[in-house]
């Protein structure tokens, strides 16, 4: 008696408190979080399967239910590595197996941590908070918020982050596109994850009726998909003449230097009659810097005096010993009337971070980025006779803040440029163009998407596609183009509302670690 006394009065173990076995044993959920990662990918472009995204969300959170620490970083580990070697493999167009597979083992470290977190939010949320609401609402909603914080670090550490693979990114042609308007591609995410964490919820919830938990289920989904889109009101429109070329605008392409700038202007002159407000070149387009050679700006003062408008093309520009990727607003009359200088060059592409630390690692590979690209620091919005225009090079389409930055400094409309002619006939250039899709609804402004080699694309503030250029063909859109000043909930709040996604989920973890603890059972008699 005395010795069950000294039992009672230990702290037990966690476990011991609520069973809360696995539903499925280790080894399957190794299989299952490998599965994974493909389904997830054909969610995405090209494939753009979007309803597949939330079966891979499913089946990664079916494997976090009731694990422990060590295998939710297992199936964490395999689930991230699986997704994105295959969300990724346009990577080895550019640099080879190695950067491909280190990116991605560092993405599958991050997506493992986070595992973590969303197997402790399954083992203490229900237990901290016990009834219907907690184990089925707030145990969802936290793990689809932790889900959200996991996305929201990778996006912007380190080195700027890699906020290519969120979930969000899935949907750019799906009913819940409109969303990100309202929420933002963070809002977007959590609202994805939370309606399969939900389901998973209602699923394991035996003591409701089985029509309460369907119905449920299938209300949620109807909550989200009735918010009406963003009222995508135009204030006037832009005759743009935007040119894909399809130069030899590769890094490793044998081209004599002007190749690229030619096949620009080659393409231009299809066009050389259009009654147009200006022409957009893509990155990189004007290979020989019209700042520096009289040859290339005499070709840009000519095409600009014959059209009568001014050109917004990309350029390396040098100052000093700086190197940056430019666009330049130009004109036949007073040359470079406005630069913008990438805020985001792409590590490890465009520069190397830490390169004494890097280089001994992969040495060949490291070696061959010579020029290394300064990030930024001029404002994104060029004044185009009186028009302004959000200027995004590349990679910058899928920072959040740049477009942010750009709508904030009065933008109307996007001139998305890019170089995708690295990554050949892989998905690079349909995820990239499904991030401007995106961009265009969340920010409610055109984006005109031009690139050296496609696929190149002129979107509406409402995601339609009003022109487009295939890839790996030359040719021209010239179109009348919305413009628009209205700012979207996501543009005025979006920031605010994934800090606080991330906070809410992070504080109810430890909130609900702190309520899961065990107590002491107390064997004094009560008087």
């Amino acid at each position: 008696m005395r010795s069950l006394h000294r039992r009672s009065d230990r702290l037990r173990p966690i476990d011991a408190l609520v069973d809360r076995r696995p539903p499925v044993p280790l080894w399957l959920a190794a299989v299952v979080a490998i599965a994974a990662g493909p389904v997830l990918d054909a969610g995405f472009p090209d494939r753009g399967v979007w309803p597949l995204t939330f079966v891979g969300i499913a089946l990664v959170l079916l494997t976090l239910m009731g694990r422990s620490v060590g295998g939710a970083l297992l199936v964490g580990f395999l689930a991230g590595e699986s997704f994105y070697l295959i969300h990724i493999e346009w990577a080895t167009a550019y640099l080879g197996p190695v950067p491909w597979a280190a990116l991605s083992t560092l993405e599958a470290i991050f997506f493992a941590l986070g595992a973590v977190l969303i197997t402790l939010a399954y083992r203490w949320v229900p237990r901290a908070f016990p009834g219907i609401g907690g184990r089925v609402w707030l145990t969802a909603a936290v793990v689809a918020a932790l889900w959200t914080a996991r996305e929201t670090l990778v996006s912007t550490w380190p080195y700027g982050g890699f906020p290519w693979a969120r979930m969000a990114l899935s949907q750019s042609e799906s009913p819940f596109a409109p969303l990100v308007a309202w929420v933002g591609f963070s809002g977007l995410s959590f609202l994805m994850v939370l309606l399969v964490a939900l389901a998973l919820q209602l699923a394991a919830t035996a003591e409701l009726p089985a029509i309460s938990r369907v119905g449920t289920a299938v209300l949620a989904v109807i909550a989200v998909l009735v918010v009406p889109a963003w009222p995508t009101a135009t204030t006037g429109s832009m005759r743009v003449a935007a040119i894909q070329g399809n130069g030899p605008a590769g890094y490793f392409d044998a081209a004599a230097p002007g190749t690229v700038m030619q096949t620009q202007i080659d393409e231009t002159l299809q066009v050389l009659d259009a009654d147009v407000d200006v022409v957009v070149w893509p990155e990189g387009s004007a290979d020989l810097d019209p700042q520096r050679v009289p040859q290339s700006a005499a070709a840009l003062d000519a095409l600009s005096r014959r059209m009568d408008a001014p050109f917004v093309v990309g350029a390396i520009s040098q100052r000093g010993d700086r190197y940056y990727n430019s666009s330049l607003l130009w004109d036949a009359s007073d040359g470079v009337r406005d630069v913008y200088d990438k805020k985001h060059p792409v590590p490890f592409g465009e520069y190397v971070p830490d390169r004494k630390f890097w280089e001994p690692f992969a040495p060949d590979l490291i070696g061959l980025i010579q020029r290394e690209y300064t990030p930024g620091t001029k404002d994104n919005v060029f004044d185009i006779d009186g028009v302004l225009a959000g200027i995004s090079i590349c990679f910058d389409i899928a920072d959040d803040q740049l477009t942010r930055d750009a709508v904030a400094g009065g933008a109307r409309i996007v001139f998305a440029q890019t170089n995708n002619a690295d990554f050949g006939q892989t998905d690079e250039n349909q995820q990239q163009l499904a991030i401007a899709r995106l961009r265009a609804i969340e920010s409610a402004r055109s984006v005109v998407n031009i690139s050296t080699v496609g696929t190149s694309q002129i979107i509406g503030p409402d995601g339609s596609t009003i022109d487009s250029i295939p890839a790996f063909r030359p040719g021209s859109m010239v179109s009348e183009v919305p413009l628009a000043d209205t700012v979207t909930p996501s543009m005025a709040f979006g920031h605010q509302l994934e800090m606080f996604i991330g906070g809410m989920g992070l504080a109810s973890l430890v909130l609900a670690g702190f309520a899961a603890r065990p107590r002491r059972v107390s064997n004094r008699p009560r008087t």
